[in-house]
């Protein structure tokens, strides 16, 4: 029986044990802070939660469009409707811990060992684990990464806070300040907006999510501006310091944003430091990542590496199928390396942006020869019905054969829409294909098989 060791019981390192216990292994998870991982208890879970939450506030601030309103409430509004910021993180917290009890079940029913602890790789085939030694045949690394920590803005957990440190604040922040506008920044700034916060977004470049799709960002952005947030672009921090009721973010330019609470967002660091990797082998890159292979194999024998800690695409599900590969890599099973270009990710904003293959920037930068199209959500039926006026549809196919390379979507539950479109991109279907395929009338997922129809035609050259 092949004995299989993993540091780390995030999506990377419970998924990888789920597969290695079926596969007949003897399972071992090291994890000192809980089945899931920060993934599920300070991370991904508790922010998407907080922000289900916020968008279903924004909802009754828009419903008032549709002719929704609260009697009693000035000029037709939400009447004082609030968010409990003691009731929202307490349900936040309790959600994350059910969900990692939901995973600790399972992986106890597959007859996997989770020792409580942190790992350290004494030799590629040994792992330490608080006072015990564990003898491996394969060890998985999949420890995750941490909040960057800037000098000059060290958090203090009270006024000045990492994102996972917000769910212990019970009162909503008067005036945040979220330094950072990457997807994490534009995320929290959003929900927290939402539900009740005047919010400044600092953002070191010209726009919000600079690494994101250009349209979708400056959608949001616009969308942010309209419901009252202040983004101040090309705007780097220097420093962030308390005062006597607050904070003060000093730019490098001179120039204070101040408020009462200010949320870092810049960032994350691998959790790579002081487990026994360089020493035994294992390769880190100049920022501590670990460096694998398409199998996520590191360039120790035997030892693999998934997740946050390699610097992958830092997605839970990208994490979770490097787990897989490593285990079906280390048992021998049939694998197939891991395909980045099919990889659908979400920014859980308001509304979400969704996306998958081919990028806009590829294709104007000559790296792809493909056929684009957008399509506004605004001229969609179901759209109109919601109230929902911000977004679009854009696909890129081949120019000839019609196979569709990816998509872009911005709508409300875009993570959802965007599931069809990474299985044509996934299985190389055509814009015929998709177009041929019925959709229900009226829905969102209408406006995708329109965008394929307008594929279809030959004078289709761009957007």
């Amino acid at each position: 029986m092949t004995r299989i060791v993993i540091i780390g019981g995030g999506p990377g390192g419970y998924e990888a044990a789920l597969v290695a216990a079926q596969l007949g292994a003897r399972v071992t998870v090291v994890e000192d802070e809980g089945p899931g991982g920060a993934c599920v208890l300070t991370d991904c879970v508790p922010s998407k939660t907080m922000i289900a939450t916020s968008v279903r506030k924004q909802a009754l601030v828009d419903g008032t469009s549709l002719g929704v309103h609260f009697t009693g409430g000035p000029d037709g509004d939400v009447g004082g409707a609030v968010a409990d910021m003691a009731v929202v993180n307490r349900r936040v917290k309790e959600l994350a811990r059910a969900q990692s009890a939901d995973i600790a079940a399972r992986l106890a029913a597959e007859n996997v060992e989770v020792v409580r602890g942190r790992g350290r790789l004494l030799e590629p085939g040994t792992v330490r684990a608080g006072d015990r030694t564990i003898r491996a045949d394969v060890v998985i690394v999949a420890t995750g990464a941490t909040p960057r920590v800037l000098p000059g803005a060290e958090p203090d957990g009270e006024r000045i806070l990492t994102w996972r440190q917000m769910y212990d604040i019970d009162e909503l922040p008067e005036k945040l300040i979220v330094v950072g506008s990457g997807v994490t920044g534009a995320e929290f700034a959003g929900a927290y907006m939402s539900l009740g916060s005047e919010v400044t977004l600092v953002s070191s470049r010209d726009r919000m999510m600079p690494n994101e799709d250009a349209d979708a960002a400056e959608v949001l952005e616009e969308v942010y501006r309209r419901r009252g947030m202040n983004v101040m672009g090309r705007s780097r921090a220097s420093s962030v310091k308390r005062t006597a009721d607050g904070v003060v973010v000093t730019l490098e330019d001179g120039r204070t944003a101040e408020g009462t609470h200010c949320l870092m967002t810049v960032g994350m660091v691998p959790n790579t430091s002081g487990i026994g990797l360089e020493e035994n082998g294992v390769r880190l890159d100049r920022n501590g990542f670990i460096e694998v292979d398409k199998v996520s194999r590191t360039s120790a024998p035997g030892v693999y590496a998934a997740g946050d800690c390699t610097g992958v695409l830092m997605l839970a599900s990208v994490a979770a199928m490097q787990g897989r590969i490593a285990v079906w890599h280390a048992l021998g099973e049939a694998v197939q390396p891991i395909r980045l270009a099919t990889v659908a990710s979400n920014i859980f904003t308001d509304p979400e942006i969704a996306a998958v293959g081919v990028t806009q920037k590829q294709v104007e930068n000559k790296e792809v020869d493909a056929k684009v199209v957008k399509l506004p959500l605004a001229t969609n039926a179901r759209a109109k019905m919601q109230g929902f006026h911000d977004g679009f549809i854009k696909m890129f196919c081949r120019p000839n054969t019609g196979i569709i390379l990816g998509a872009v979507v911005v709508a409300p539950r875009a993570s959802e829409l965007i599931l069809a479109l990474s299985v044509a991109v996934q299985h190389r279907l055509t814009v015929d294909q998709l177009a041929h395929t019925f959709a229900v009338y009226p829905s969102l997922s209408g406006s995708i098989t329109e965008a394929a129809r307008r594929l279809m035609s030959p004078l289709t050259a761009g957007i």
